[in-house]
């Protein structure tokens, strides 16, 4: 049942309608590519975001199978979030790239959120749902050699 609810909230997710951090330019509402090519990325989002792939690929399996507990969930949205956060912190992409990353990040920490308990409305495997979804948005939308998405999510 708990690989089926994954399932079921993976195929719903959406994406964010808001940014996670802000800057001079406007905050765009869709994901979108810049003029039929992938955005730029610099070499700070790029390490991040292969980390996060890292944290989060493993524990597909466990919470599939309904094998992670609260606390686990928790310890794994607060991982992501530090990454998300040296992204942020390290943003150096021109603002147009910055714009898009902006609704990847949201995206990231509404499911670390739920992930953690904050979201009542969404259970933690829905939370896991969306940060996979969130990196697969990246994944087909920034310019990120090597970089794959994750593929076995149901």
């Amino acid at each position: 049942m708990a690989a089926a609810a994954f399932a079921a909230a993976l195929a719903g997710t959406t994406l964010a309608q808001t940014t996670a951090h802000s800057h001079d330019a406007a905050a765009p509402h869709k994901l979108t590519l810049d003029q039929g090519r992938k955005w730029a990325t610099d070499e700070a989002l790029r390490n991040g975001m292969v980390l996060i792939r890292g944290l989060v690929e493993p524990r597909l399996s466990d919470a599939h199978g309904g094998k992670l507990d609260a606390a686990q969930y928790r310890d794994l949205a607060s991982q992501v979030e530090t990454k998300v956060g040296t992204i942020v912190a390290n943003c150096k992409l021109e603002p147009r790239a910055d714009a898009m990353l902006h609704l990847v990040i949201a995206d990231l920490l509404e499911g670390t959120d739920a992930m953690s308990g904050k979201n009542a409305k969404l259970s933690p495997a829905q939370g896991l749902a969306m940060v996979v979804v969130a990196i697969n948005e990246y994944s087909g939308h920034f310019d990120h050699p090597g970089f794959k998405p994750i593929r076995n999510v149901h």
